[in-house]
């Protein structure tokens, strides 16, 4: 076994160094909390790749932090009829055990080098802030399909000589408002940059998704069996293809994924199934037309030898998947109809639910005659929301088990509508906001701006400061300044540990605070919680403004805590009022002992002492040993921390300052935050693992610790007990 799995490390380290000598580079969005891998070549996921290389980037986890993944890998298709004859197919990714390589069949597209992927933000306070940009993050990327070898080296394409010479203009968005924090829009355009020009053609995004939660069974363990516990399914009024955990990881799973299409527009006008309409030259008018529609296709993974359900292996196979959907056949609706070609009885979204390891395949099409230069513009959504909980397993896949999922797909179509209110694919009258003639897709209603926060913890108490730049807002629709008041969140105790964190779930309001005297909400008034003076913090330059203080509050034990800012709604639009996402701004805070400056007068100490294998703060996990915790407390604010057999055999030791974020031990890695910079402690406490210097398990018994201050050369010894 050992050296099965340092042939793998060998070949991870070889495909690492090879894509790191490519035009390949890969982000994952943060802003929302979806995190999921982009990379500039049209691929999505790293196919758990983050887990072989020790980057520890998440493929397709939602919610952020929480180890459910809900992706192995995705790419977009491309096929057509070249000259109106032979057909031509080229994928950004394919069916791959290991997932993308430089040169591997299937993975189609290029950039040229120094062709990466671009960041933008639409957040004036983000780095990356450009006007041009959608989102709170936008990804961009320029790649092609012409190349049969990768640029810069000699490495071939394998069975990519027939290329389409298509470019590819790709930007992704994603958002930390709470309504839409939950989907990543991929708008593409497609330009014809051959001689010729091609008839009938499809556009798709293909994924093999896969659910399972990394903390509970470890990426790819078990190889086949980590794979095959998907159920699958497609809502056709939804244009969707979805995914859960059917029989994987039940109750440390509760999700679903989703691709879903959005719209498509071409020369011939704007494309969707349930508003299609193109331009009639003779009339001069848009009219409907039914010819585009949208096609949903699945099949066993890599797996050929299924007669419904079969992986496509060449050209023509791939443009049959696009072309020819699951859903136009009879069996889709009425399964032992007398039109079923399949043969009485056979449902086949009955066989898609069980548990199985399926790619899913969306697409739209045909488009008529993409001309040299012609360009078409489609979008897509991953779709991501927890399963409602009916008290029915999740292998029951019921309509209210999918309420959120569909709730948050409408969230999506509604952001690409943006201008296209009444969605009918035409600018009307009192739609053009922005006065620019046209339709402007990707426009979300907008909530005031995050509060700017800062969190200290203290003993027993967590003190929460943020600043007043959310009551200047200005509302994008309205173009009236709206803001209306606060919210502050904390989390249930133990929301980290006793099951998988969603803090959409896990967090309870416990404050409000509100404009008086408007006739809205509350009216509470704001001045309660307001400073006499703004507070500054060294090395910030934020002025605080607020501070709200929560008492009570158990030491060492992880809190999430966030502060919002909600408007007053616009009743004019039927728009409710829109609250910002706590997930901007949430941090992880840790109550406990600050710095201490005389340790003859407050000792240094050890809780829980006596400690007890399988503390209540230590959560379920894959490397259940590796997760303890034991916390020094009333340490200086520089020290080093020595422990000892009750023998004086040295265990471990510990550098502390009170800048701690927790990096040190994998707890926090496992149940923090997934930002350290978000772990906030209170200077005076440090965690430990239980594990000695060179990794090794401690058994139980007595043992001895020493803190030497390292600013005045005082030191203490006490001792703790562990009990297993």
């Amino acid at each position: 076994m050992k050296h099965s799995v340092s042939l793998i490390l060998f070949f991870s380290l070889i495909t690492a160094q090879v894509i790191g000598q490519t035009s390949f580079e890969e982000r994952v969005t943060n802003a929302s909390n979806v995190r999921l891998t982009i990379t500039n070549l049209g691929t999505f996921g790293n196919a758990f790749r983050g887990y072989r290389d020790g980057s520890g980037d998440p493929s397709g986890e939602y919610p952020a932090g929480s180890g459910v993944e809900h992706l192995f890998e995705s790419g977009i298709w491309i096929g057509g009829l070249e000259n109106g004859g032979n057909v031509r197919v080229s994928t950004s990714a394919y069916d791959a055990p290991q997932g993308y390589a430089p040169g591997r069949s299937g993975f189609e597209f290029t950039a040229q080098p120094g062709d990466g992927l671009g960041v933008r933000s639409s957040l004036l306070d983000n780095p990356n802030f450009t006007p041009d940009a959608v989102s709170h993050q936008d990804y961009v990327a320029t790649f092609t399909d012409e190349n049969i070898q990768i640029p810069g080296t000699s490495i071939p394409i394998q069975n990519h000589l027939n290329p389409m010479n298509v470019e590819v203009t790709m930007e992704t968005y994603n958002w930390n408002y709470r309504f839409s924090d939950f989907f990543v829009i991929v708008n593409l355009t497609f330009k014809n940059t051959s001689q010729s020009y091609f008839d009938d053609v499809y556009i798709a995004l293909w994924a093999n998704t896969v659910v399972r939660n990394i903390n509970i069974t470890p990426a790819g363990a078990g190889g086949a069996a980590f794979y095959s516990q998907g159920g699958n399914g497609y809502i056709d009024s939804l244009t969707m293809a979805y995914c859960f955990d059917a029989t994987g990881d039940p109750g440390f799973t509760d999700s679903y994924i989703a691709q879903k299409f959005l719209g498509a527009e071409d020369k011939y006008g704007f494309h969707h199934p349930a508003i299609d309409s193109a331009f009639n030259s003779v009339t001069g008018q848009m009219e409907l037309d039914q010819d585009n529609t949208v096609h949903y296709n699945s099949w066993i993974f890599n797996n050929s030898s299924q007669a419904l359900f079969f992986f496509p292996q060449d050209d023509n196979q791939r443009y049959q998947k696009m072309s020819l959907g699951l859903n136009d056949n009879p069996c889709w609706d009425d399964p032992a109809g007398g039109p079923c070609q399949q043969g009485a009885g056979v449902d086949i979204q009955d066989l898609l639910g069980a548990s199985g390891n399926r790619s899913d395949l969306v697409s739209m099409g045909p488009f008529r005659r993409f001309e040299p230069g012609d360009e078409i513009n489609i979008s897509f959504a991953f779709v991501l929301g927890a399963k409602k909980d009916d008290g029915n397993p999740n292998s029951a896949n019921t309509a209210e088990q999918k309420e959120i999922l569909v709730s948050n797909a409408d969230w999506a179509q509604t952001a690409y509508n943006g201008e296209d209110t009444n969605f009918n694919g035409i600018l009307d009258e009192g739609e053009d906001k922005d006065g620019d003639g046209e339709i402007t897709r990707f426009i979300l209603p907008s909530p005031p701006e995050t509060p700017r926060t800062r969190v200290v913890p203290q003993e027993n108490k967590i003190e929460i400061y943020w600043s007043d730049n959310s009551e200047r807002s200005v509302d994008p629709i309205t173009q009236k300044i709206d803001f209306e008041g606060y919210r502050v969140y904390l989390s249930r105790l133990g929301f980290d540990v006793t099951g998988t964190p969603d803090l959409a779930r896990d967090f309870i309001e416990v404050a409000q605070y509100d404009l008086p005297a408007n006739g809205l909400f509350y009216d509470t008034g704001l001045e309660s919680i307001r400073l006499d003076q703004p507070v500054f913090f060294e090395g910030d330059t934020t002025a605080y403004h607020y501070l709200y203080v929560i008492d009570n509050v158990q030491n060492g034990w992880q809190n999430a805590v966030a502060v919002t800012a909600f408007d007053q709604g616009n009743p004019e639009s039927n728009l409710e009022s829109l609250e910002s996402s706590f997930l901007a701004n949430d941090f992880r805070a840790f109550a406990g002992t600050t710095p201490n400056e005389d340790m003859d007068a407050k000792e240094p100490f050890v809780y829980p002492n006596p400690y007890y294998a399988g503390a209540s703060w230590e959560g379920q996990s894959n490397f259940q040993e590796e997760s303890r915790k034991l916390i020094f407390a009333n340490l200086p604010a520089r020290c080093v921390i020595r422990i000892y057999t009750a023998a004086g055999d040295f265990i471990d030791e510990i550098q502390h300052d009170a800048n701690y974020d927790g990096g040190d031990i994998r707890w926090y890695q496992t149940f923090g935050s997934e930002n350290p910079d978000e772990n906030v402690f209170s200077g005076g406490e440090h965690a430990w693992d239980l594990l000695s210097r060179d990794s090794q398990i401690i058994s139980r018994g007595l043992y001895m610790f020493s803190v030497e201050d390292l600013d005045t050369g005082d030191s203490y010894t006490g001792q703790f007990v562990i009990i297993k």
